[in-house]
C-alpha cells in the first residue's frame, strides 16, 4: 500500500504549523517517491508563512515532486544515502492510450519521451525537413490522442514554470544561468525518470544549494528514517493472504505520515480481505472501504 504527495496533505501540515507557530527556521525531513507536481508549490508557500529560513533534510529518497519541493528550500541537507530525482512527470488523463492488460486503465505518457521521439527524428535525418517531421507527428498522433499530446505540451511548460518559481522562493537568489542549468538538468539531461541523484551530483553538477550532513547528523537522519520505515512497514510488501483469518478479515494499513513534536497524522487504508471461490487456489479479494488522514 503506498501514498503519494497530494493536495490533502497541505491541510495536515497546516495543522502542525499552527501548533509549532512562527520560528526563525523550520526543517522538514522528507521521504517520498513522488506525487502531484502542483502540491509542492502550495506547501512551500505555506511553510514560508511561518519561517524566514526553510530547510529540507533528505536522509534517503525525495523523488519527483519531492525534488520539486526541495527546489523551494533555502538549504537542502542530504545524508550519505540521500537521493533526488528528475522532475519530468508522466501524464495520465482520459485521452491516454488504453492499457492492453487492463482496458479500464490508461497508460501514462512521459513528457520527455514525446519530445525525445521528435528530437530523434530531427537528429537522425541530418537536415531538418518539415515533411518528414509532419509525417512523424501524424504517426505519433495515431498512437496517442491529439488531446493527450496537447496535455503533454501544457505539462512540459508547467513543470518548467514551477521549477523556476520554486527556485525563486529561495532567500539566496541564484543567477539566471544557474536557474536555467538546474531546470534543464532535472527535466532533460538525465534521460531516465528513475535516475538517482546523489548529493555530490546534486551539488557539483546540478548546482543545487546542497549541504552535506556531517556524520552525526547523517546518523540521526538515518535513524529517523529507519524508525518511520519500520512504523509504516516500507520494506514489507502488503500481502493480503498473510493477514487472512478465516474467510473474511478486516484490516488497516498506515502508509503515510506527517509528524512533529505536537503529534502524528497517519494516512490509513481500511478494508476487507475475503476468500472467494477462484479457479486458482490461494487467491483472495481485497476491497478498500475507506482511506484518509487520522490524527493520533
Amino acid at each position: 500500500m503506498s501514498t503519494r504527495i497530494a493536495p490533502d496533505v497541505v491541510r495536515v501540515i497546516y495543522r502542525h504549523l499552527e501548533l509549532i507557530g512562527n520560528r526563525t527556521r523550520l526543517d522538514l525531513i522528507l521521504y517520498t517517491r513522488g506525487g502531484d507536481v502542483l502540491t509542492p508549490w502550495r506547501l512551500v508557500n505555506l511553510i514560508r508563512e511561518y519561517t524566514e529560513h526553510f530547510s529540507v533534510l533528505v536522509p534517503f529518497r525525495a523523488y519527483s515532486a519531492g525534488t520539486l519541493l526541495c527546489l523551494g528550500a533555502d538549504e537542502i541537507v542530504m545524508g550519505k544515502m540521500g537521493e533526488l530525482g528528475p522532475i519530468d512527470p508522466s501524464i495520465i488523463n482520459a485521452f491516454n492510450p488504453q492499457d492492453p492488460s487492463n482496458p479500464s486503465a490508461r497508460l501514462p505518457v512521459s513528457i520527455e519521451d514525446v519530445y525525445s521521439y521528435m528530437t530523434l527524428i530531427a537528429e537522425k535525418m541530418g537536415n531538418y525537413d518539415e515533411g518528414t517531421m509532419a509525417r512523424a507527428f501524424l504517426l505519433l498522433a495515431e498512437k496517442i490522442h491529439p488531446l493527450a499530446l496537447g496535455n503533454v505540451q501544457r505539462n512540459w511548460l508547467l513543470i518548467r514554470s514551477l521549477a523556476h518559481k520554486m527556485l525563486g522562493l529561495r532567500r539566496g537568489a541564484l543567477t539566471a544561468e544557474q536557474v536555467q542549468n538546474i531546470v534543464e538538468y532535472l527535466t532533460e539531461k538525465l534521460y531516465a525518470h528513475n535516475h538517482m541523484i546523489a548529493r555530490r551530483e546534486a551539488k557539483e553538477d546540478i548546482g543545487l544549494p546542497v549541504t552535506y550532513a556531517d556524520n552525526e547528523l547523517n546518523n540521526m537522519l538515518w535513524a529517523i528514517y529507519e524508525d518511520v520505515a519500520a512504523d509504516l512497514k516500507l520494506a514489507e510488501p502488503f500481502n493480503p493472504v498473510e493477514i487472512m483469518r478465516g474467510n473474511r478479515t478486516e484490516f488497516e494499513v498506515a502508509s503515510g505520515l506527517v509528524e512533529s513534536e505536537y503529534g502524528s497524522d497517519y494516512f490509513v487504508f481500511s478494508g476487507v480481505v475475503e476468500r472467494k471461490d477462484y479457479p486458482d487456489t490461494g487467491q483472495v479479494n481485497v476491497n478498500i472501504n475507506k482511506q484518509g488522514w487520522r490524527t493520533l
